[in-house]
């Protein structure tokens, strides 16, 4: 009678009956469940609701200090742990606290009781989790493993309720990919996904023999195919062949270095050429300093273009290959806005099947300027990879072109334009980061579709770094702020802020070759491109002295009448790179640091009875007086010397400098707190809210010796003890600007 009574408090738990047998077989675990109810039903009556009992099952099967169980179970009852994980974190917490009395201030704490998570958070960290594999889910739709999503988001939010984090998974997915089509219910053949990373993982090197296009993995071959690489080959004389096409829209950044290094580089390794070619299509957003400043900065990398190129010298070829589409039935003039084309899996337009003829003389309109802007596009048929139908491929826009000025009120776009400039130029290997993969089977048919040359698409993964911003839109949000100075600020990863804060090209271009080419996205510490920093410096920026915090010393017993003349190795390693020379004068400054009236155990420097050498002097100088302001602070220093090998050897050699030159010296750090100051799920504020406010300290009168008094803008030296230095554009006649470069030592935690 008992057992059925046991079996039927069980299954009114929640348990199937079969559960609830099995239960009951164990002895132990139907006492502690038994238990468990009968005090649950103290506070909540004789009926417990299914998910109250089936924490009260997981409580009683998983719980080992049975003295715990009246207390776990008051929470569960009075719906305080109310979810799986919280349970979890409950048993975790009782597990590594036998002791009594527990904590409950700590103990709720650490089980997220009274945290509530609304459905606003699980859609945000949902969405999130989307967007960062927004490009892999576009391409394995409901192949890919959402698993991986609902992990992220429990991992943001981890008191969530995980079946309210799956129904969002569920829904955003759908909205996203639309309904399962018949390829996505066929099985997912594991051989078949070796094979796929097989193929990812090969270099641009192994995509193919110069002409032999049509082996790639993915090439479309047409009947036409094999005639045109013939021509192709005629042309180029087998001859590789690479692009670097930025949108001159922006300063280029440290993703971009990557770029030039692989495009010019891996012409250069196979006795190539690379073009520069300006995506130049968006009037709207092209400026002229752009244009300069990406000239500048690949040249500045060491590369040569072997032609400066810009998508519009096609606008006429571009222009007829978009009528020709028409007339072959593969492009239509369309009226839908903006808004009605964005997103995925949108209705067919219903100008899709409006007749050649037709469309034919809309597209003249527009471009005759008969339609605003807006009104009507251009649009090419065809599906891409990640769902978005019939691209569009002119659009109107009443700007005027910096090289064609009012010829166009009509501009391609970059699906129409890329692949089509590529196949004038002859290129061989159009080489472009993982998000363009989506646009593969596009870049492929455009050019079958015309029957022009086809040269073949090979994607690699894009380099980003820790703790910066890269993004165009949100760099600019910095300079409205004033969070920077401008494009060039050093905190920043541009090239130009780079450049200006005295990062040598060797070092970036060591850099991109390290991080190497691979298909997966690359995202890297600071302190990795510092270390190439040191490297180069090391070897190539000279050695001088300079004191950012000074303290007066004076030396009573000054060994000469008149200052002296110090011979010091631009290179103390190698002395064959020269000397250069300095004053040793009676007075003398030291780095403040470097002197301590009182000395904790351990400092080897400046203090009472501690004697320490002057660097490249040959004399050690002793403390004989310390003399004070009103305030109590030193103010200078009154020491003797003696020539260093005349006696015990110091502790310390310090830098020092004399009849010193007054500069600034600007001090940088990381720019944001956060490793990733982008991701919502660690930077909740946005951006702009992870600023370090220490990202910039400026030393106004720090002193540095009169060798380096003839430098220019981006002249680089090491401070001796100090750091690397470059001389900054803002340097004038009467005062010279440093900008700290790296630190000598690796520090991972700054930049």
């Amino acid at each position: 009678m008992a057992a059925l009574d046991s079996l039927s408090l069980f299954t009114s738990l929640g348990l199937s009956e079969q559960k609830a047998r099995e239960t009951l077989k164990n002895s132990a675990l139907s006492a502690q469940l038994r238990e468990a109810a009968t005090q649950a039903q103290q506070t909540l009556g004789s009926t417990i609701d299914k998910a109250t009992g089936i924490l009260l099952y997981g409580l009683a099967s998983r719980l080992r200090d049975t003295r715990r169980l009246s207390f776990l179970v008051s929470y569960i009852a009075s719906k305080k742990i109310h979810t799986e994980p919280q349970l979890s974190a409950a048993l975790e917490y009782v597990r590594s606290h036998p002791l009594d009395p527990i904590d409950t201030v700590d103990f709720e704490r650490e089980c997220g009781v009274g945290v509530i998570v609304t459905p606003e958070q699980i859609e945000e960290a949902v969405e999130a989790a989307i967007n960062r594999h927004r490009p892999q889910l576009l391409v394995e739709r409901y192949h890919f493993n959402m698993g991986l999503l609902m992990g992220e988001a429990r991992a943001v939010l981890k008191w969530a309720d995980g079946k309210m984090i799956k129904n969002e998974v569920d829904m955003q997915v759908l909205h996203l990919l639309g309904p399962k089509m018949e390829a996505d219910l066929e099985k997912k053949f594991k051989v078949a996904k070796a094979r796929l990373e097989e193929t990812d993982r090969r270099t641009a090197k192994d995509v193919m023999e110069n002409g032999e296009n049509y082996k790639t993995p993915g090439y479309v071959v047409t009947p036409h195919t094999m005639n045109l690489l013939k021509q192709h080959l005629e042309i180029t004389g087998g001859q590789v062949r690479t692009r670097f096409p930025p949108e001159p829209n922006g300063i280029l950044h440290i993703g971009h270095a990557k770029a030039i290094n692989f495009n010019f580089g891996y012409a250069k390794a196979n006795n190539g050429i690379c073009f520069l070619r300006f995506d130049d299509t968006n009037p709207e957003k092209e400026e002229a300093k752009f244009f300069t400043a990406i000239c500048d900065m690949v040249a500045w990398l060491g590369y040569t273009p072997y032609k400066v190129t810009y998508a519009s010298d096609y606008f006429d070829q571009l222009y007829a290959w978009a009528v020709e589409l028409i007339r072959r039935g593969l492009a239509y003039v369309c009226h839908q806005r903006g808004e009605e084309l964005k997103g995925h899996n949108t209705l067919p337009s219903p100008w899709r099947d409006r007749p050649m003829e037709e469309s034919l003389l809309l597209f003249e309109a527009m471009r005759k300027g008969k339609f605003s802007e807006g009104e009507a596009t251009l649009r090419m048929k065809l599906v891409m990879e990640d769902g978005k139908m019939d691209p569009v491929a002119y659009r109107v826009k009443y700007t005027p072109h910096h090289r064609t000025g009012d010829k166009w009120c009509i501009y391609p776009t970059y699906d129409y334009t890329h692949c089509l400039c590529d196949s004038i130029e002859h290129i061989t290997h159009s080489l472009c980061t993982k998000e363009f993969q989506a646009r593969r089977s596009s870049y492929f048919w455009l050019c079958n579709a015309l029957d022009v040359y086809c040269p073949v698409q090979w994607e690699y993964g894009r380099l980003n770094l820790h703790y910066a911003v890269v993004s165009k839109r949100k760099i600019l949000q910095l300079v409205a702020t004033g969070a920077v100075r401008d494009w060039d600020d050093p905190r920043l990863f541009t090239l130009t802020a780079l450049r200006r804060r005295g990062f040598p090209p060797e070092a970036i271009n060591n850099f991109c070759a390290r991080v190497g080419v691979t298909v997966a996205q690359t995202t890297m510490e600071p302190h990795l491109l510092e270390a190439c920093v040191r490297d180069v410096l090391n070897d190539t920026a000279p050695r001088a002295m300079a004191v950012l915090e000074s303290l007066r010393v004076i030396i009573t017993n000054f060994p000469a009448a008149k200052s002296l003349d110090i011979q010091v190795p631009n290179f103390p390693a190698d002395e064959t790179k020269g000397f250069h020379q300095v004053p040793f004068a009676p007075i003398v400054f030291i780095e403040r640091t470097d002197f301590k009236e009182e000395p904790e155990p351990g400092f080897k420097r400046l203090a009472w009875g501690q004697p320490v050498g002057l660097r490249h002097t040959g004399y050690v100088i002793e403390l004989q007086h310390v003399v004070k302001g009103p305030s109590g602070c030193v103010e200078s220093l009154e020491v003797t010397c003696r020539r260093a090998d005349a006696g015990e050897k110091p502790k310390a050699f310090i830098h020092w400098v004399s009849q010193p030159l007054m500069c600034e010296v600007r001090l940088y750090e990381r720019l944001f707190q956060h490793k990733n100051p982008e991701d919502p799920t660690e930077v909740p504020g946005g951006f702009l809210s992870d600023l370090n406010l220490a990202s910039l300290h400026v030393v106004d009168a720090a002193l540095v010796d009169c060798s380096v008094a003839l430098a220019k803008p981006f002249d680089k030296f090491q401070f001796e003890r100090l750091g690397y230095f470059s001389v900054d554009p803002d340097s004038h006649q009467g005062k010279l600007v440093f900008n700290r470069t790296v630190t000598l030592k690796e520090d991972p935690g700054k930049v």
